[in-house]
């Protein structure tokens, strides 16, 4: 039976099934970007909720997988060579499981390096902007008199939005027909910045035609309707 008690976090987050991969996270969109793709490639895996209202991110057990306290994080028992392997930051946790799996990242190297490209369109960019305009809309920043700040951001999400309606024209997914790894970074974001913060009208989300037509597509995947809701919040 595996044996995973070499790593703390394993004390605060018991594994029922050491020889998969363990997940540490949480339903937002950074954390349902590593439970959708586990769910579409089938690879095996245990969540684990990391809940933010009991700062369980500061605990030291968390903290001696991930030193920089953010979901999600994950520990594969069988990583390279066999040997465990803790692993955080989404979009390498993507890498990892589109190269474990084979699957949603494009054989021939130009197809993968153009794949990771809008992977890091996502974590450079969208994250980031719709992230603040989250703050700034919904949140604290919500009570600023001074909506420049607010503006600024809206604006640059704006900007982000333009050019994956452009990418997105006469394409089924960012990549053309294959679903990748980068669909799965960038819509969980852009679903999070009209449903959840509810800028869709601040960022005048009527008119990405394109954006509008593959948001749909992928959140009528199976998969992904599994995994926006893992792990389950307590």
């Amino acid at each position: 039976m595996t044996d995973l008690s070499a790593f703390p976090i394993s004390a605060k987050w018991p594994a029922q099934h050491p020889e998969r991969i363990q997940l540490y996270s949480l339903p937002t969109p950074n954390g349902v970007k590593v439970s959708i793709a586990l769910e579409e490639t089938g690879l095996a895996y245990e969540p684990h909720l990391v809940s933010f209202d009991r700062n369980d991110q500061m605990s030291p057990e968390f903290l001696s997988l991930n030193p920089n306290n953010k979901i999600p994080a994950i520990l594969d028992p069988n990583g390279p060579d066999g040997k465990p392997l803790p692993l955080f930051e989404s979009g390498a946790i993507l890498l990892y499981i589109a190269d474990k799996s084979g699957q949603l990242i494009p054989k021939d190297a130009a197809g993968r390096y153009e794949t990771i490209q809008w992977l890091m369109f996502q974590m450079g960019g969208i994250g980031p902007m719709f992230g603040q305009v989250g703050f700034f809309h919904k949140f604290a920043g919500k009570d600023y008199e001074d909506k420049r700040p607010r503006d600024r951001y809206i604006n640059e999400s704006k900007r982000l939005l333009a050019v994956l309606e452009q990418r997105l024209q006469g394409r089924k997914w960012i990549m053309g027909d294959e679903y990748t790894i980068a669909d799965i970074a960038i819509f969980p974001w852009v679903r999070n910045l009209v449903n959840f913060y509810g800028a869709g009208e601040l960022v005048e989300f009527h008119q990405f035609t394109n954006v509008q037509r593959v948001l749909a597509a992928f959140v009528d995947r199976p998969a992904v309707a599994r995994g926006l809701d893992i792990p389950k919040r307590g």
